[in-house]
């Protein structure tokens, strides 16, 4: 798969709409947990505030993870999309391109802009990911490198000193002391088994009060498991690093967290000034920094030894103000892009809608299309709502559930014209705003277990034919087609179904692959079609069949609500679909259930007067 077809699968559009309403949702999370911590500043204790931060943490990276589980992929785009071809029993030749079904939000978004806009969200925030995931396997990297690499092991008599420590702070994890020539301060790196790292010199060079005082702090971080926290902490900032408030929130954990083991060590060894002048001794040091690696020197050293001698304790410093700045400025542009044309939904200038010939009462079958004419003009003849819903939601008719019988037998014919020149993706966002103005029509999505058919090889083997050396157009995907006939044909495109009323049907195509032959079987067959044939390349297609009851997704051949199909005779000289493809192509249809993306009616009424 190439970046381009990655790029347009519709989880990027579902991840893409979980990252932009993440905006909101961590600005409104930030909002609240400040609420919290200003109403509980005077009373509540690091720890208190450390477990409320963690838990404004938390429901950040909980956010996106709900909104991707409920934001199901049929709520965004359909995760098949058919064309349908330009037979006078199904539409025009105008009729052949694909339009997404989309969500809520982003059609309120322009169908082709909108499209790109969230493709590159996606990959601004997989750039970005990327790098600080290879920051924090770096940082980890490096921290599990200071276990190993210029280190010894402490002296016998301050192993038992540490051991002796950590039963007087109720750790139950044996922990082992090394002397680091790469550290400045001491530090705990490691979870399951993990290490106390002091720099060289100071078991000596300080006074052994003090240095007990700082390997207390280092021993209350892994009874507090905070390593542990820690890294889960930095995979939250990795993955939602473009929120300010995640870093806002972030920034105070880590502070209130060496706070909570200062107030542990100074509680345990009984002199909170000793261990004040502890801290004194690295404030004139830098630590190398290691992000997944914990400290006596992490946090504001300055505020913590004016804390724990009794004076005022500043606020928590972290960039709020910026950072609140930029996500509001972010909110205000994603206002903007989803709300902004709220009030303009894509709609005709003018349109007229006129009641056609009932399929049921028309003697003469007269054929039922829709097209796109010049200018973004719409026009259709006899259409059923039907067959109007798939093509303004680019579906077949087994993805569309309920509704009265009328919408398969009430014909329309629409003439509709834009303001001015439209693409063919705004037409179709115009016509679903006709649908919903004139024919009230409310739509819901969900997932159904249908019946599909499988797609197999038969018994004897594939008989594709191999593809001749023909002139025929490579199209982009948003380009018309060229029916079978006089001039260059599509490569790849699948032609059909032809037939007059009781002659064989005939499905063409030069280069075809699998997957666009299965899309036209589906539409005939009126079911999914599943791929599972492994076959990979090109074949040249030119299968006839007779129309029976296997072809009931065709109008007019005999699909629910369809009477047309009661009058039409089958072809004795030619085999039916199933047995057509197991003779001219090797192929076999099996039957099977697999879940469905369908659009069901919720309320529909028929049309109101021009």
């Amino acid at each position: 798969m190439n970046p381009t077809q990655m790029f347009s699968q519709p989880w990027v559009e579902r991840l893409g709409w979980t990252l932009i309403h993440f905006l909101w949702q961590g600005f409104s999370i930030a909002v609240l947990y400040a609420a919290a911590r200003r109403g509980t500043a005077r009373k509540s204790s690091p720890n208190e505030r450390y477990l409320l931060a963690c838990a404004a943490l938390a429901a950040m990276l909980a956010a996106p993870l709900v909104t991707w589980q409920w934001m199901r992929p049929s709520d965004i785009t359909l995760d098949v999309a058919y064309r349908i071809p330009s037979a006078p029993l199904a539409a025009s030749a105008g009729s052949s391109d694909t339009v997404a079904l989309p969500y809520s939000f982003s059609a309120m978004l322009s169908g082709v802009q909108g499209a790109r806009l969230l493709r590159w969200v996606v990959v601004v925030w997989l750039v970005g990911a990327l790098l600080f995931w290879v920051r924090l396997l770096r940082g980890w990297a490096a921290a599990m490198r200071l276990q190993s690499m210029q280190v010894r092991p402490a002296p016998p008599e301050w192993q038992q000193t540490l051991r002796q420590l950590g039963t007087r702070i109720g750790l139950s994890r044996p922990a082992q002391l090394l002397v680091s020539a790469l550290v400045q301060a001491p530090a705990v790196v490691g979870w399951l088994r993990p290490v106390v790292l002091v720099p060289v010199g100071a078991l000596s060079g300080l006074p052994r009060e003090h240095m007990e005082a700082l390997l207390m702090h280092e021993l209350a971080h892994i009874r507090r498991h905070d390593y542990l926290v820690n890294i889960l902490q930095s995979v939250a900032e990795a993955f939602l690093f473009y929120h300010p408030a995640v870093w806002w929130v972030a920034g105070h954990i880590r502070a209130e967290r060496e706070m909570c083991c200062d107030d542990i060590a100074a509680s345990v060894s009984g002199d909170a000034f000793t261990y004040a002048r502890a801290l004194a001794q690295f404030a004139s040091y830098h630590q190398a920094h290691f992000d997944v690696a914990v400290g006596a020197a992490g946090g504001p050293l300055s505020d913590r030894i004016s804390r724990l001698l009794g004076q005022s304790r500043p606020a928590v410093r972290h960039g709020v103000g910026p950072g609140v700045l930029a996500v509001a400025l972010l909110l205000a542009a994603t206002a903007y892009g989803l709300f902004g044309q709220s009030s303009a939904q894509p709609a005709f200038e003018t349109a007229s809608i006129k009641r056609g010939v009932s399929a049921a009462s028309d003697p003469t079958h007269e054929p039922m299309w829709v097209r796109q004419e010049a200018g973004g003009r719409l026009r259709s003849r006899n259409a059923p709502l039907m067959l109007l819903i798939q093509r303004a939601y680019g579906v077949q008719a087994f993805q569309v559930v309920g509704g009265p019988l009328w919408i398969n037998t009430d014909g329309y014919d629409i003439e509709a014209k834009p303001e001015g020149n439209t693409d063919r993706n705004q037409m179709w966002q115009m016509l679903r705003t006709l649908l919903a103005d004139r024919f009230k029509l409310a739509l819901g999505r969900e997932t159904r277990v249908l019946p599909v058919y499988e797609l197999q090889a038969a018994g004897n083997g594939l008989k594709l034919p191999a593809p001749k050396s023909v002139d025929c157009v490579t199209r982009a995907p948003d380009e018309m087609p060229v029916p079978a006939g006089p001039g260059k044909a599509d490569c790849g495109y699948v032609a059909g179904p032809f037939s007059g009323w009781s002659t064989a049907l005939r499905l063409e195509g030069s280069k075809v692959h699998i997957p666009e032959f299965i899309k036209q079987l589906a539409l005939v067959l009126g079911r999914p079609v599943l791929d599972k044939t492994n076959f990979t390349g090109e074949f040249d297609l030119k299968l006839s069949f007779a129309a029976g009851e296997a072809t009931m997704g065709l109008p007019g051949f005999g699909g629910p609500g369809d009477p047309g199909g009661s009058r039409l005779q089958t072809d004795p000289g030619h085999a039916n679909i199933f047995r057509a493809l197991e003779e001219q192509l090797g192929l076999k249809q099996v039957s099977a259930k697999s879940p469905v993306d369908v659009l069901f009616i919720a309320h529909v009424e028929r049309p109101i007067g021009n």
